[in-house]
């Protein structure tokens, strides 16, 4: 794994002591996603360029997210070509948002699954133009290494569709892109609750990238108090070391020893 420091997750030049990226889209209210960002005790907040008024003059997300407190990240939701996500990554430089982009070409309406090739092609233009690349991409281990291998910062398999809650579908890919990555590998869609997230990062990955789960929740502050916790609690498990399972019983004290 890329990490050594295990309090620290590091994309690039940032260093981020939260392993947590929330995102910012299908909040009631701006003032409700600024609440639960803050409560979320995330440090870098992804939103969709394309769905941001750019507009000053009107209110817009961009009024509500503090850019002296959280590290920008804009994404390419809503493209479905490599060529709409660069143009989108590069109007976020022009505009001064920076160079760390997430990317993401979607390849299908209805599952929302990414187009891998398209992935790759806008990936390597993106780090040929000197672009930080957290790509958003399907749970395959070869697709993750050949983004590595790109150069990416960091891979962003999803846990299951967009929005869809389904928790960690395939632990087993995300095994094997662990133990390949020379990057940080960030889970990136269908969480849906806190134990999805703690159970993704007991199986050993840098971070989790969430939106749906928090702002779809009942009480989008009192879940991302919730998913904080329990980003915090699974990282611990992982470094910790879980005992191995067994399929008879260990008595907790032992009688050797006993007089």
């Amino acid at each position: 794994m890329m990490n050594t420091d295990e309090t620290a997750l590091v994309i690039g030049e940032h260093r981020f002591t939260s392993r947590l990226i929330i995102g910012t889209g299908k909040y009631e209210t701006f003032a409700l996603t600024r609440d639960a960002i803050a409560e979320t005790g995330a440090e870098m907040v992804t939103m969709a360029l394309r769905r941001v008024e750019l507009d000053r003059t009107k209110e817009s997300l961009l009024d509500y997210i503090d850019p002296e407190k959280y590290v920008l990240l804009p994404n390419t939701a809503g493209c479905y070509t490599a060529q709409d996500a660069v143009r989108t990554c590069r109007l976020a430089r022009e505009m001064g948002i920076g160079s760390l982009v997430k990317l993401e070409v979607i390849g299908d309406e209805k599952t929302l699954f990414p187009d891998v090739t398209a992935t790759l092609e806008a990936a390597q233009i993106l780090v040929d133009e000197g672009f930080t690349v957290l790509p958003y991409i399907t749970d395959d281990p070869v697709s993750c290494l050949k983004l590595q291998e790109i150069g990416c910062a960091a891979v962003m398999p999803l846990a299951a569709p967009i929005g869809s809650g389904l928790g960690i579908r395939n632990p087993y890919n995300l095994r094997i892109i662990i133990e390949q990555a020379r990057v940080p590998v960030i889970v990136d869609a269908g969480v849906g609750t806190a134990s999805d997230a703690a159970f993704a990062m007991e199986l050993g990955c840098d971070g989790i990238l969430m939106n749906t789960a928090v702002a779809g929740a009942k009480d989008p502050i009192k879940m991302a108090r919730a998913m904080r916790l329990a980003v915090q609690a699974g990282r611990a498990a992982f470094e910790a070391g879980r005992i191995e399972r067994k399929l008879y019983a260990t008595a907790s004290s032992p009688i050797t020893g006993m007089l």
